[in-house]
């Protein structure tokens, strides 16, 4: 009887956690229902890790052979989205990296996205959908201003908030992850304007479910 009530709990919380959540204060909320989902639903396909998440979702795994195309294609469609954004997408290997620089993305010192970044979202959140066999791991940055666990912070909520947007424009929630490195993962210099302003972002980091 043990065994049979925990199966229906978990069960339970995963389909709780797929409904789409509410932007605004609750952001993390979201993202972490999102990942609690992922969780959820890989635990019931036989493992509790993120690829069986997404299998116990009904999402299929890409051939090995698939993969460049499905890659090089969903890159073309996101350059497109981002056209004119000042936000970017490259290729790292098996892997898309978007990403969106703090100044467009946000305002200063805040978690919450511009509203006329919205619609540059949207058309992420678009492509996505249409190409769903990835994982989406939304990584925040911050630069090395200010205390270490208040930019720890600002860029937790920063990919919480991206993640929680893409969320409600219909990406499946078991596919995002949301995680702040705050000022530990530097691309640039932060000795200089310039490159603390690189070092402030947020990567969409598009991984192939192989």
């Amino acid at each position: 009887m043990f065994k049979k009530l925990a199966v229906i709990a978990i069960a339970g919380t995963a389909l709780a956690a797929c409904q789409t959540p509410v932007i605004g204060q609750n952001t993390a909320g979201g993202a972490a229902l999102g990942a609690l989902g992922g969780a959820a639903l890989g635990t019931l396909a036989g493992g509790n890790d993120a690829r069986n998440a997404l299998i116990g979702a009904g999402i299929g795994a890409l051939a090995g052979g698939a993969v460049g195309a499905y890659l090089d294609n969903q890159q073309a469609q996101l350059q497109q989205d981002l056209a004119g954004s000042g936000a970017a997408v490259q290729r790292q290997g098996n892997e898309l990296v978007v990403t969106l620089p703090s100044n467009v993305t946000f305002a200063v010192d805040s978690a919450d996205i511009n509203p006329a970044f919205y619609s540059t979202l949207d058309q992420v959140a678009g492509t996505l959908q249409q190409y769903q066999q990835s994982y989406v791991n939304v990584y925040g940055h911050t630069d090395s201003t200010g205390p270490n666990d208040y930019n720890q912070s600002l860029s937790e909520r920063r990919a919480q908030s991206v993640a929680n947007y893409l969320i409600s424009r219909g990406v499946n929630p078991v596919r995002v992850v949301a995680r702040g490195f705050g000022e530990t993962q530097p691309i640039a210099d932060n000795n200089t304007a310039a490159g603390r302003q690189q070092n402030r972002r947020v990567e969409i980091r598009i991984v192939p479910l192989t």
